[in-house]
């Protein structure tokens, strides 16, 4: 059975997404009006960093440090309904005590979701793991739903949970797997996304 896509770059794993619901998915409605949605899928990326070349090019700067307010602060910013770093909270140091005491687990999960929350509030991120294989510290993202036009401002801020957990356990970042139930694509923003997915992509392997 063929493993996740694996991509190098935030860039090029972010292209591929959306290609991915382009070229798979059916229309759907939701509140924001029509969608794309595509199937399920599992990736890993090598490597998230904000320097990335694809990102410079086609992200937006002020909705990226937005985003990452989402990851940083505990008080909900507008015009999100929740913060993650308020879902995370302490649930980090958990994982980083269970792994001093089992490197070889894979109990190290963490839910962001809240029994009988209002419907609108439930997060799109729902659950953090991590494990240690081949010494290094590998994190998987789970998404109920993710608009990948948008998914890499996402990815970025989650680097950056994934390296703080790295350095506390003083280990290695290895890649970021992300799972994605429900990829999708507003046709609303159409134009923009066909815009984004005429870059080349680099040949995998």
């Amino acid at each position: 059975m063929p493993g996740p896509a694996q991509w190098a770059s935030c860039g090029e794993a972010w292209i591929w997404l959306m290609r991915h619901v382009w070229s798979t998915g059916t229309l759907a409605l939701d509140d924001r009006g029509p969608v794309i949605e595509g199937p399920a899928v599992l990736f890993e990326i090598a490597r998230v960093s904000r320097n990335d070349p694809i990102i410079e090019r086609f992200g937006d700067p002020e909705r990226l440090a937005l985003y990452s307010r989402k990851f940083s602060e505990d008080a909900i910013v507008p015009p999100f309904k929740y913060s993650y770093r308020a879902r995370i909270g302490g649930q980090l140091r958990w994982v980083a005590d269970l792994l001093r005491v089992k490197p070889y687990s894979k109990s190290a999960w963490i839910s962001l979701t809240t029994p009988g929350e209002p419907y609108d509030a439930v997060p799109c991120l729902i659950g953090l793991a991590f494990r240690i294989r081949d010494d290094a510290l590998v994190m998987t993202a789970t998404f109920r739903s993710q608009n990948a036009y948008t998914s890499y401002l996402n990815y970025v801020p989650l680097a950056e949970v994934h390296a703080k957990m790295a350095r506390s356990l003083r280990l290695e970042r290895g890649p970021m797997r992300v799972f994605v139930d429900v990829p999708h694509v507003y046709l609303a923003d159409s134009p923009q996304v066909l815009k984004v997915m005429r870059h080349e992509l680099p040949r995998r392997s």
